[in-house]
Order: structure tokens, then C-alpha cells, then sequence
């Protein structure tokens, strides 16, 4: 079925081209994606569809999305080892593995936690997200590591959004980043948007931006150089504790999209974070319920030589 995005263009966005107007404010979009449905006529300005993806934008225009039905895709299951840390009818708590995607995408169809959880419920998953996501109602980058809830029905996905967007689900990380801080604990309450050159970055922004809270409190000292963190996260924004961080000046070592791309640890895999700890109220049984992810070898590794 097809879905509409509606927009409506404020004054501060004047003059802006089309297809860069959209991806600052479609950030699930591509700029060359909208550059194609602009291209079949799939993006209406006023009711006209006869538009460019060059031509300029004007204040209080009516801007129309008619995104196409989704490709149907079959994904296929695959035996791939689950480190289970909580399993009922309902959900499913894994800790995803350093370089795992959590979900197919273009280009990326299998060896993702969906491969492997869909080889283990079968067909127990919720289908909210579609084909590409069963299962999945939140995510942690491909090289962060840590505890994530898997939902096997409809039900449990929406009491789990819910909570999401309550804010209201436990979510701590740990981290190693540079330099050392000026006081021991803080608040990062900055809006994060997308990058305005780099579609696949993330940035500190008022444009088309949401807003950010990242909680982060120095648990070690470690060389003159790092040290070890502790963030709980109050929302859940793309990239958010990478973002906010470098932002401040504290990048994860091993981030060489957000810090330094000479990185001290040649051998590192990304940025070293993880999802230590994820609690949330039991779709079913209404009880809070908490879990814990162990810090992987390479991070304990990491903590032990930097001490």
C-alpha cells in the first residue's frame, strides 16, 4: 500500500533546494532516493507534480511523498549462535555480538541478528516492522555490542514502542572515550539531526532535529589519555551517545566516523560501546524486569592495558 510523507516548509527553510530540504527532513531517506521519486513524479509541490530536485522551496509550500509499496524480499533464516539473555513467549533479550547488523538492508541481506532470530523463533516474531525488521523494535550499531529486546508478537511490540517512546525503558552503556573530564558526571541535552553534507552522519543541530538526552557519569581513570564511561540514555536517537560525546569532546576510541580516524588500537573493530543494561515492564506480566550484558573480552582487554 502506498504511504504518504507530508511536509510543510517554514520560513527558515526558504530558498533551500528540493531534494536537500527533504533529506534534512526524511532522515530515513536517501538524497539520491528522493532524487529518484522526484525524478517518477512521485513528489508534488502545491498539487503540482511537475517539479526538479534543483528547484528552490518557498515558505507555507505543501510538499506531498508518495513513497511505492515496499519491495516484498524474503529473508532467510540462518543457524547462527544467539548469546540468549532472557527467552519467553513473548520476548526474546540477546547480547548482539561485536560487526553484527541487526537488520537487512540493501546490500546487506544475511548474517543480521533477524537472520539468526528468525532461524530461532521460527515464526514467533512480531511483524510490525515489515519483512526487513521482524521482530525488531529498536537497534544498536553494527559494532556496538550489548543487550537487545526482540519481540515475537504484535502485542509485545507495542507495549515495547510505547515504553520506547516514553522514555521510559532502562537503557545504560559503557564506553571508552579521550581525554579526560572536567567534572565526573553531566547531562548532554543537545537536538540531533542529520549531518548537513554527510547523509549518513549525524550532528548537533537545530535544523530538522530531535530532541537528545544522554546521561554519562566517569566510572575509571584510565592513562592520561581515555577513560571509562558510564551513559544512560533518556531518548534514543541515531548514533546519539557517538554524537553527543564527540560533540563535547570525549569520542569513543575506535570511532573514526565521530573522533579521530588514526586510531591508537590499529586492530579495533569501531567504537567501543556497549549496551550493558536494558529493563523494561513485561508486556504480559506488567513486572520490571532488567538485564545485563557482560562487557565483551576485547573491551575488558582494552580497560586492563589502558589501566
Amino acid at each position: 500500500m502506498e504511504h504518504e510523507i507530508n511536509l510543510t516548509v517554514e520560513e527558515s527553510d526558504t530558498g533551500k533546494r528540493l531534494d536537500t530540504f527533504l533529506a534534512a527532513s526524511c532522515m530515513d531517506l536517501s538524497r539520491s532516493y528522493i532524487q529518484k521519486l522526484i525524478k517518477d513524479q512521485r513528489v508534488e509541490i502545491n498539487g503540482n507534480f511537475d517539479v526538479k530536485s534543483k528547484i528552490a522551496v518557498s515558505s507555507s509550500d505543501l510538499i506531498t511523498i508518495h513513497l511505492p509499496e515496499p519491495e516484498t524480499l524474503t529473508i532467510t533464516p540462518q543457524d547462527i549462535p544467539l548469546d540468549i539473555l532472557y527467552e519467553d513467549q513473548d520476548v526474546l533479550v540477546v547480547n548482539k555480538p561485536k560487526g553484527m547488523v541487526v537488520h537487512p538492508a540493501p546490500g546487506h541481506y544475511s548474517d543480521t541478528l533477524v537472520n539468526a532470530v528468525m532461524f530461532h523463533c521460527k515464526d514467533n516474531l512480531s511483524g510490525i516492522n515489515g519483512v526487513l525488521r521482524p521482530g525488531i523494535v529498536h537497534r544498536i550499531d553494527k559494532d556496538t555490542t550489548g543487550a537487545l529486546i526482540v519481540c515475537k508478537n504484535d502485542r509485545s511490540h507495542k507495549c515495547i514502542s510505547e515504553q520506547l517512546k516514553a522514555h521510559s525503558i532502562t537503557r545504560t552503556y559503557q564506553a571508552i572515550v579521550y581525554h579526560n573530564f572536567s567534572e565526573e558526571s553531566g547531562t548532554i541535552d543537545l537536538p540531533i539531526g542529520r549531518h548537513p553534507t554527510d547523509r549518513k552522519k549525524r550532528t548537533v543541530t537545530d535544523k530538522n532535529s530531535k530532541r537528545a538526552v544522554t546521561h554519562y557519569t566517569v566510572l575509571n581513570h584510565l592513562d592520561h589519555q581515555f577513560n571509562h564511561i558510564e551513559c544512560r540514555l533518556e531518548t534514543g536517537r541515531t548514533h546519539q551517545i557517538r554524537v553527543h560525546m564527540a560533540h563535547i569532546g570525549h569520542p569513543l576510541l575506535g570511532d573514526t566516523v565521530y573522533g579521530p580516524s588514526n586510531v591508537k588500537f590499529k586492530t579495533l573493530q569501531g567504537q567501543t560501546l556497549h549496551a550493558g543494561t536494558i529493563g523494561f515492564v513485561h508486556p504480559t506480566t506488567d513486572e520490571y524486569m532488567e538485564f545485563e550484558a557482560p562487557l565483551p573480552d576485547y573491551f575488558k582487554k582494552l580497560l586492563k592495558n589502558l589501566k
